[in-house]
């Protein structure tokens, strides 16, 4: 079953978080640059989750928001 990506928005600590599942305390972490933060699934090294720090700012700085990252999107069945 493929995961859906979900969107969250936490106001307080300034992070939007991109995720096709819920965080678990296995997951590794690896900086993609430019305060971009993927979750990681130990075993396969897929990324599960990112993080956009400093969020807020980041669009008052630019209309454009681009992510260290490839995607293929497909709608969900």
């Amino acid at each position: 079953m493929e995961a859906r990506l979900t969107f969250r928005y936490d106001r307080e600590a300034d992070i939007l978080t991109l995720e096709k599942r819920e965080p678990y305390p296995e997951q590794e972490s690896e900086e993609l640059g430019d305060d971009v933060v993927a979750r990681l699934n130990p075993t396969t090294g897929d990324i599960e989750s990112i993080e956009v720090l400093f969020f807020s700012t980041r669009l008052l700085r630019s209309t454009l928001l681009e992510l260290p990252v490839t995607v293929e999107l497909r709608p969900a069945s």
